[in-house]
């Protein structure tokens, strides 16, 4: 391991602490920042920084038990480092306990706390020495022991625990927690024999590839270091694509004939596949930023010629586009706690608080677009969480307040199905 392969962690956890960015952003821009690292290093930050704010709220409770100041008292620095060190104690089998503590008081000199040398040595020799006993609260009170164990927020479990109960609340905690493999789907003019040939491409570099059982043309792959580099990328034959998204575009029941609006399209997955299944496709988003993404994924599969992109406010109506769509795709900002496999500080990131906010903001979408679909057209109204006011609370607010009947909906959890944490509803615009 390169020397500085703990330094770069260390201060890529204080910049997400010291400035609450978002660290899969972070964490890209520092994997290119040292590209030069070999793979292993590469692994080996990526792994130690995602690991720590996954299980960040697990870490901090061992370390409040087995130091004599509190987690939220130590100094900015030492925090971070003291989490490093215990996540490589328990969860990195292959990296020695010693070197652990012996690696964190290096850094703890290094960085100037050389008085401290002795509490870091300390803690982390005494959790080191109880690795196997680590304490939890009692199984018991739910809440706390699903809190600490799964490292959620309380008050998200305590959610969970009110709309699903105990037993399938702990089974989604226990899939968001896990390693989420790479969803891609083919484009629909690769045919399966084509598909065959790039699988097997993608194995001879080490890939391990598995086909969805819902959906046939996505699969799911695992020890790939970006799907860039695969065979098929460049040529547009696939993009990546959660399964739960291509459930909702194939709940549309698209047509050859129909037109399509997709009102916060980035980054373009449900546009790209319904322009594979329809006549044309209009993808709008807010910022120029957004719509670039989606014009960069349109061309590279292939498909520019079907869709046309604007930057358009969705909370703002388009009156030039009254009745212009037979399906309207509306996947609203929402909290984002069904993709927190994937992105994993969105916990620490979403409040209570902010929740109400986000339901008003989709009621304002709603309020400016709903008018865009045809009589008897459909909206597609979709959202990546789990979260029963975004959700169920919102196609039933639809309905009452609007012109439309709910036709299906689907609460999709991880656990349950090899997919992120998604909910969309087919509602058909009434004819009269």
């Amino acid at each position: 391991m390169a020397e500085n392969a703990r330094e770069i962690v260390l201060d890529t956890l204080l910049e997400i602490e010291r400035n609450k960015v978002f660290s899969n952003q972070l964490l890209k821009s520092v994997l290119d920042k040292y590209d030069y690292l070999d793979v292993q290093d590469k692994r080996f930050i990526k792994r130690l920084t995602e690991g720590c704010i996954e299980r960040r709220i697990e870490l901090d409770y061992y370390l409040n038990q087995y130091s004599s100041i509190p987690v939220n008292k130590m100094k900015p620095l030492i925090r971070c480092l003291m989490r490093m060190s215990v996540y490589q104690i328990v969860y990195m089998d292959k990296i020695p306990d010693a070197a652990a503590c012996n690696e964190a008081v290096k850094l703890a000199n290094k960085r100037k706390f050389v008085n401290l040398k002795g509490f870091v040595n300390g803690v982390l020799r005494k959790i080191s020495g109880n690795k196997e006993n680590l304490p939890l609260p009692q199984e018991d009170k739910s809440r706390e022991y699903l809190s600490v164990k799964y490292s959620m927020p309380e008050w998200i479990v305590e959610m969970w625990l009110k709309e699903y109960g105990k037993e399938d609340t702990e089974i989604l905690l226990n899939a968001l927690a896990e390693i989420h493999p790479v969803s891609i789907r083919f484009a629909t003019r690769v045919s399966e024999e084509q598909r065959k040939e790039y699988i097997t491409a993608w194995k001879e570099q080490g890939v391990i590839v598995k086909q969805s059982e819902i959906v046939p043309y996505v699969y799911l792959l695992e020890a790939v270091d970006g799907v860039n580099s695969l065979k098929g990328f460049l040529e547009g034959a696939f993009t990546v694509q959660d399964i739960s998204s291509v459930l909702c575009v194939e709940a549309a029941g698209l047509r050859e004939t129909d037109i399509c609006m997709d009102i916060c399209a980035a980054p373009g997955g449900k546009t790209m596949l319904a322009s594979e299944k329809c006549s044309k496709v209009l993808a709008r988003d807010l910022s120029k930023r957004k719509v670039d993404l989606i014009i960069e994924n349109v061309e590279r599969m292939g498909l520019a010629h079907k869709v046309e992109t604007e930057i358009w406010d969705a909370t703002v109506t388009d009156d030039t586009k009254t009745e212009g769509a037979d399906v309207v795709f509306m996947d609203v900002p929402c909290s984002g706690l069904g993709v927190m496999g994937k992105k994993r500080d969105i916990k620490y990131h979403v409040t209570e608080e902010t929740l109400g906010s986000l339901v008003e903001l989709q009621k304002q979408i709603v309020a400016s677009s709903w008018q865009y679909v045809k009589k008897g057209g459909v909206l597609m109204y979709s959202t990546c969480t789990i979260h029963r006011r975004e959700n169920q609370d919102m196609s039933r607010f639809i309905c009452e307040n609007y012109p439309f009947v709910l036709e299906e909906e689907k609460q999709i959890l991880p656990g349950f199905m090899e997919a992120d944490g998604f909910y969309f509803a087919r509602l058909r615009r009434v004819t009269e």
